[in-house]
């Protein structure tokens, strides 16, 4: 929806609006449709519109309540604000507008500022109490839209993206090891730090409040995923038709909006049901699909176009189809303008998303994503058939570790890091963060294969889905493009957590048979398992054709581990071998040869590790070289 930047200057110092100007302009991308400021002594406030609701000047953001107490920049959307609006109004609040902007004013005005914690919605918030100089920060429950800090002590900055905060003068731009370490560790960052020294991402479902006697921010949450309580005497025809229900009503209640609105379509059947449903909600949906060129790609590659898969499925649905063809040397093209725009590098190969969302922005400036239906329904079983089996909670963090170190083991760091890196960082780290993320919930157990799995949904939803997020987001807005998820609406969420795991993974009794009874372990081969959202897929029979329903699962990827030896073999030798790459001061370079040696000439599949390679040489050019993207 938009971009939001502040500065707080906790010793009073005035804030300069062209200072603050400098720092919002940075995410003009985020907003083309407007922008404004509210400078006021020692608080500055920035925002930059796309506009999606009430796109008249009276959605214009700052945003105050009436009685002046409160000044709000938001970017996101809340999909009950006509619901809260009503209960507003029935205690006397006035409304000048159509925009869910004026009801989290209203609201914060009526309830403070637990009534973020109502709002069913993807948001991040700022709001200035006028009265008693107080800043709340806050973040939607699932982490859907971006939101950083850096604090110096005297000084806060906040914004949509990093790029504004790294703007402001005082600030120093530094490599954060520990965030590298981790980021080489999981092509993620579990922990809220960022590659940027400083700089951190508020938590999902924080409030937090800075004054001027702050000496840091204290996270507060205030919701967390819970799969520990789930309704075992629910029958699968209940879970069925319950899942049913509330992702239709989800999926309408996403429709909102006064721009037009469009929906992406793979060949799977999340994309498909929401394509489905929100169909029917319009005249003519738009849809967009990214093909690839398929002529270099080989092995289980040479299947990865879903093309005839989604055309089959627009024609079913009557759709007004678009289609991006992306061939292996768009890469090169595409590649420095996703890392300026991501920033905080996460998971793997999203080049395609950002093509994707390009092609959509020129039709609609709305496009609602299947992103959280794996997640919330255990679309992924291959990956807890790997843990379900674990004898105690031991076992389980040493299973699961080793598979979620996706891109260098810990016994490979001191060969990964240079030698002044690898001197400075904790090995040990990472494991730590990632025993933190269940240990934040002492809910957890780890007594049967159900709660393994369970564990399993409750640590990726935490982890991985942030990250999906965190690049939807930023190469969507790259392009001035909202997306949306449906499968992320509170009601769905809440009921898909209370489903049992006996329900989602169509063939666990057969897994659990293989251990025995005085829990000594059989021996299990595992394979790609085709039996993962099993209630979610009987829900959706009834939207999608029977051959979307029984495709075996396929993730959203281009032929890279193909390209990469073929056509783009040149271009990966070029940015990561050359005199020129600057990289190599953080990562050795014998170690990044013998990757790429490894992948092209020996049969080995780096596919992900030489991606990562890749995007931290283009940000060490962008972020600390400061080469253009022009």
């Amino acid at each position: 929806m938009c971009g939001i930047v502040g500065v707080f200057n906790l010793n009073r110092e005035v804030v300069i609006r062209d200072q603050l100007k400098s720092m919002a302009d940075q995410i003009a991308h985020r907003g083309p449709d407007g922008q404004g400021y509210f400078v006021k002594e020692n608080i500055g406030l920035a925002h930059k519109r796309l506009a999606i609701l009430d796109t008249s000047d009276k959605g214009a953001q700052p945003m105050s309540s009436k009685s002046l107490k409160w000044t709000v920049v938001f970017n996101g959307c809340i999909y009950n604000f006509s619901e809260l609006k009503q209960e507003l109004k029935a205690k006397g609040h006035l409304f000048n507008s159509e925009s869910d902007t004026e009801v989290i004013c209203e609201g914060i005005e009526a309830y403070g500022t637990i009534f973020f914690e109502r709002l069913n919605g993807m948001f991040a918030i700022a709001a200035w109490n006028n009265e008693t100089k107080e800043l709340f920060l806050s973040r939607d429950r699932f982490g859907i839209k971006p939101l950083y800090y850096w604090f110096n002590g005297k000084t806060l900055c906040f914004a949509s993206e990093i790029k504004a905060i790294i703007k402001h003068p005082d600030y120093k731009i530094d490599v954060d090891l520990s965030a590298l370490n981790e980021y080489f560790s999981f092509q993620n960052v579990f922990s809220f730090n960022t590659l940027f020294k400083g700089v951190t991402m508020l938590p999902p479902a924080n409030t937090v409040k800075i004054d001027t006697s702050s000496t840091f921010v204290k996270h507060d949450s205030w919701w967390d995923y819970d799969f520990t309580n789930t309704d075992e005497d629910m029958s699968f025809k209940e879970a069925k038709e319950e899942t049913k229900r509330l992702f239709k009503q989800a999926v309408t209640r996403q429709m909102i909006a006064d721009v037009p609105v469009g929906a992406y379509l793979s060949g799977g059947m999340d994309s498909g049901s929401i394509t489905a449903v929100a169909s029917k909600q319009v005249d003519r949906l738009s849809t967009f699909t990214c093909g690839f060129d398929m002529s270099e790609a080989t092995g289980r590659e040479a299947n990865f176009d879903e093309r005839r898969d989604a055309e089959l499925m627009s024609n079913h649905f009557k759709t007004e189809q678009f289609e991006q063809v992306m061939n292996a040397g768009d890469i090169r093209w595409s590649l420095p303008k996703l890392v300026y725009h991501l920033e905080d590098l996460r998971v793997g190969m999203s080049y395609p998303s950002y093509y994707i969302s390009r092609l959509a922005s020129k039709f609609v400036k709305v496009c609602l994503q299947g992103t959280g239906g794996d997640e919330l329904f255990g679309g992924y079983p291959w990956r807890y058939y790997k843990v379900f089996d674990s004898l105690n909670k031991e076992e389980f963090f040493d299973q699961y570790y080793e598979f979620w170190q996706r891109l260098v083991p810990d016994a490979e760091k001191e060969a990964l890091f240079t030698k002044e890196v690898f001197d400075k960082i904790d090995v040990d780290e990472p494991r730590r963060v990632f025993e933190r993320v269940f240990t934040f919930n002492d809910k957890l157990k780890y007594d049967t294969p159900e709660q393994h799995i369970n564990n399993s949904l409750y640590f990726e939803i935490k982890t991985f889905l942030p990250g999906l997020f965190l690049v939807g987001d930023k190469l969507a807005m790259a392009h001035g493009l909202e997306e949306r998820f449906p499968f992320m609406d509170n009601d769905l969420v809440d009921f898909a957590m209370k489903v049992p795991v006996k329900h989602k993974l169509g063939n666990l009794e057969k897994k659990i048979a293989k251990i025995d009874e005085n829990l000594e372990k059989k021996k299990v081969v595992y394979r790609e398992f085709d039996d993962g959202k099993n209630v979610l897929r009987k829900a959706m029979a009834d939207f999608i054709p029977d051959e979307i329903i029984n495709r075996k699962k396929q993730g959203f990827s281009a032929p890279d581990e193909s390209w990469y030896r073929g056509e783009n073999a040149d271009y990966v030798k070029e940015l990561l071998l050359s005199e020129n790459t600057v990289s190599t001061k953080y990562i050795d370079k014998d170690y990044i040869t013998k990757t790429v040696d490894e992948h092209i000439n020996k049969g080995v599949n780096h596919r992900l590790l030489i991606w990562s390679f890749m995007n931290f040489e283009w940000w060490c050019k962008i972020f600390l070289n400061g080469e253009s993207i022009n």
